[in-house]
């Protein structure tokens, strides 16, 4: 493993972006929203993804300058059609239209259609906490999952975030997926030649399984419980609830036919829609109750958690987005770590690319 600066990283991936044909301001952002996984410790959402946008560029499935644009509106909701851009540059841009119909009408709400992979559902969230509204973020994805008591992958990780405003605490921010791990995990367990723990997959026959290869055999990952006796009927409901925000409401694809993230893998026959949906919320805190005085109470109950008796062997009690926010402290400052197959492969892109790396 090596270590290397989050500007080096910045400057490499943004020069990736501007060769593929995006415009200089998207490049930026979809520089900054891939980076944050990195930074915040979701290895498997980052930089290790950037050969991938890339070969989806070759195979003419991302367009490196979309018409990016509402198609039906009312005043606290619209739906936004991608043009099959990089889902690292839709996605800030209707959460920003998100933001915008919540500043006019209290709430905002946008399902997105015609998109493609938008890294880490986090990132997007958090644009509402500087506006003082709680953020939504949710997308569907590849059909990996199986539901329960099913063989056949009909869903995929959907994530689900949502990002709270505090006063003088840290936000609350919750980023997870709705299956008990995400691909990329797996992914990163091949890289390590580790096993999966028990849960996170099944074979070909709906039997539990260790191998994280398993997918490349007709496997399949497991909804957020891992088996029906410890509550994977939940995460399945949670994964599908995902799926029909992003896709059937934005008119996206869904289920089986959400086109997958690698490109060597061919799209599904018979489209149901246009691309990968996505689907962000905002909420203005003050169309509830005033703003600073739902931020002390969000304090307190921040600070209460925190103050939880713990297990033994444990120091304390983590609010959702701790982990994240003190990896990107420690990141920002020493480094990103990456992985060799993870350097090979930007390796490569520098060559292709003709990117100093």
């Amino acid at each position: 493993m090596e270590i290397f600066a989050y500007e080096q990283l910045k400057k490499f991936t943004k020069s990736v972006f501007l060769e593929m044909g995006c415009p200089e301001t998207q490049a930026g952002t979809a520089t900054e929203v891939l980076l944050s996984a990195d930074l915040r410790g979701v290895d498997s959402h980052g930089i290790a993804r950037l050969i991938g946008y890339v070969r989806l560029w070759e195979a003419g499935r991302i367009n490196p300058t979309p018409d990016i644009k509402v198609v039906h509106e009312s005043p606290s909701t619209a739906v936004v059609d991608g043009d099959s851009g990089l889902g690292l540059v839709v996605g800030p841009a209707a959460m920003q239209k998100a933001i915008e119909k919540a500043e006019n009408a209290g709430t905002g709400w946008v399902a997105v259609r015609n998109s493609n992979h938008y890294g880490i559902a986090g990132f997007h969230a958090m644009q509402a906490l500087k506006h003082d509204m709680i953020g939504f973020s949710m997308t569907n994805a590849s059909p990996l999952v199986a539901p329960a008591f099913a063989t056949e992958r009909m869903l995929g990780t959907n994530p689900i975030a949502v990002a709270v405003p505090a006063k003088t605490q840290p936000p609350f921010v919750a980023d997870f997926a709705t299956t008990t791990a995400a691909n990329g995990k797996l992914e990163i367990l091949q890289r390590k030649n580790l096993e999966a723990p028990a849960g996170w997959i099944q074979d070909a026959k709906g039997y539990s399984s260790s191998n994280p290869h398993e997918l490349k055999e007709g496997g399949a990952l497991l909804p957020l419980g891992g088996d029906v006796e410890r509550g994977s009927h939940k995460g399945y409901c949670l994964g599908s609830i995902v799926d029909i925000l992003t896709g059937v409401l934005s008119g996206a694809n869904y289920g089986p036919w959400v086109p997958p993230f690698v490109s060597f893998l061919p799209l599904a026959p018979n489209l149901v829609g246009a691309g990968i949906g996505h689907f962000f919320g905002a909420m203005r805190v003050d169309a509830f109750r005033p703003a600073d005085e739902f931020k002390e109470h969000m304090d307190q109950w921040i600070t209460r958690f925190r103050e939880t008796k713990t297990v033994e062997g444990q120091e304390k009690v983590l609010i959702p987005g701790d982990p994240e926010r003190e990896m990107e402290e420690e990141r920002i400052k020493k480094g990103i770590p990456l992985l060799p197959p993870v350097i090979k492969d930007l390796q490569e892109l520098s060559k292709k690319l003709k990117v100093e790396f």
